[in-house]
């Protein structure tokens, strides 16, 4: 049985297990990861977690859910399209 689930409906949670681990729920995509920043979509926005020793651990694409381990720094959500401060500090210092 084929199961389709539309991500623009579902809902979005989070939950973070002692700063530790984290559970996403509602991620669209993974648009950039490394040991310190995963940038995702989400159904509520682009959601950039900062952190150290980042990796995920399970990711499950036909439900939009992931669970990330590491040191949990900060969570927060990207307006209007922006992209992470580091590339646009970057280009700011790089066109001066």
């Amino acid at each position: 049985m084929e199961q389709n689930i539309d991500l623009n409906t579902s809902s979005h949670e989070i939950n973070v297990i002692g700063r530790k681990e984290i559970y996403i729920g509602g991620v669209k995509k993974i648009s950039s990861f490394d040991h310190e920043e995963f940038l995702l979509e989400t159904t509520m926005g682009m959601l950039l977690l900062k952190g150290s020793g980042l990796e995920i651990l399970k990711l499950d694409t036909q439900d939009g859910k992931v669970r990330i381990k590491g040191r949990i720094n900060s969570l927060s959500y990207i307006e209007n399209g922006k992209s992470k401060g580091k590339e646009e500090s970057f280009m700011a210092k790089l066109f001066k």
